[in-house]
């Protein structure tokens, strides 16, 4: 009986280790884009700051102790508003004494000048010789020039008396204030910088690789970043002649054409490039590149069976809005730009959303 039971036992479990089934792969969602023949360029886009045309370092022309300032970072100016003011009682004195020097040195002038009028009229009557004459003209001549000294110092001396008023020499805005009431100052050291009211340019660094797209004289177009829809004219002006010793970056101005009033001074703004196309080149979001930089390659999901096979590619530039890729790739193929890192050859995927097509993008 028990032999029984035990066949009974052993044909139930080969019965049930006959109907198992071997687990399939689950097939993993993956989203694609198709490469696009003759799509519209992306545009060439450079980040940079709204900037005054002119911006000016304020100082007082001579040193001092800060007695007030006027205005603070942000205020708006007129040309000759007073902006700070040192302390005049040094300069006060110093003009005082300069001109009291100047009085003393006219007294003398008129006294030598008698004494020669004097001589001369003597020398005329023999009473003295000649050698006693020409001293007392070279008296007269030194307290001359004396006193043409004294009067040139006691101009210089007014003038700097005046120079304890700072004021602003154009229209415009406070952009930073680097001293404050109390401070002792030099001459020449900034106080206050002023941005003039009027023209204003975007300035932006560009990479050494990508300073031929920069050409003065060429119109471009800019954009807030607060208000990107909106784009107003703008003309390459200037390009560094060096690069800057830190960055290596060049620095390139972009003259803005009847900016909008919201364009103030220290906004993030974008120079656009009038887009250009090159059928051979594509761009693709910078999730679908898999590899590394050395060995870049895609994955490409065949129509018919729905299997990805890794493909090698050459790329070109890595921009903010994905990489340009030079070769590999045929207009129609579809490229799987998400998840790729857990993707295996030949393995059998589902497209979960299909995005816009692989534009075709100017080179940079």
């Amino acid at each position: 009986m028990k032999h029984v039971l035990s066949l009974a036992a052993l044909a139930a479990v080969l019965a049930a280790c006959g109907g198992s089934k071997t687990p399939t792969e689950a097939v993993r969602p993956v989203l694609t884009q198709k490469v696009a023949a003759g799509a519209a360029a992306a545009r060439d886009v450079y980040s940079g700051e709204v900037r005054a045309r002119y911006e000016t370092d304020l100082g007082f022309r001579i040193a001092g102790k800060i007695l007030k300032r006027e205005v603070d970072a942000g205020a708006r100016v007129k040309k000759g508003q007073v902006l700070a003011r040192l302390d005049p009682e040094d300069a006060k004195l110093a003009a005082d004494a300069a001109r009291a020097q100047t009085a003393s040195s006219e007294s003398d002038l008129a006294l030598a000048k008698s004494e020669l009028d004097r001589s001369a009229d003597l020398l005329d009557k023999k009473f003295i010789s000649q050698s006693a004459y020409d001293a007392k003209k070279n008296i007269y001549n030194a307290a001359q020039a004396k006193h043409d000294q004294m009067k040139s110092q006691a101009a210089i001396s007014t003038n700097q008396a005046g120079y304890t008023t700072l004021t602003a020499d154009a229209d415009g805005v406070v952009l930073v204030a680097m001293a404050e009431p109390g401070q002792v100052v030099t001459a020449g050291q900034a106080v206050l910088k002023l941005a003039h009211a009027g023209e204003k340019d975007v300035v932006l660094n560009a990479p050494e690789g990508q300073l031929a797209r920069f050409r003065v004289g060429e119109d471009v177009g800019i954009s807030l970043w607060a208000d990107p829809q909106k784009v107003f004219r703008g003309r390459i002006r200037e390009v560094a002649g060096g690069a800057d010793a830190v960055t290596r970056t060049y620095t390139v101005k972009v003259a803005a054409i009847d900016p909008p009033p919201t364009a103030y001074i220290g906004m993030t703004a974008n120079v656009l490039f009038a887009p250009t196309v090159d059928a051979g080149l594509t761009l693709l979001p910078l999730g679908a590149i898999a590899g590394d930089r050395d060995a870049p390659a895609v994955w490409i999901v065949d129509p018919k069976t729905s299997a990805v096979q890794l493909r090698r590619v050459k790329l070109g530039a890595f921009r903010e809005d994905g990489a340009t890729v030079l070769e590999g790739l045929a207009p129609g193929e579809v490229v799987v730009t998400a998840g790729v890192h857990k993707l295996r050859a030949g393995q059998v995927v589902r497209v979960a959303e299909s995005g816009k097509p692989a534009a075709v993008a100017d080179g940079r």
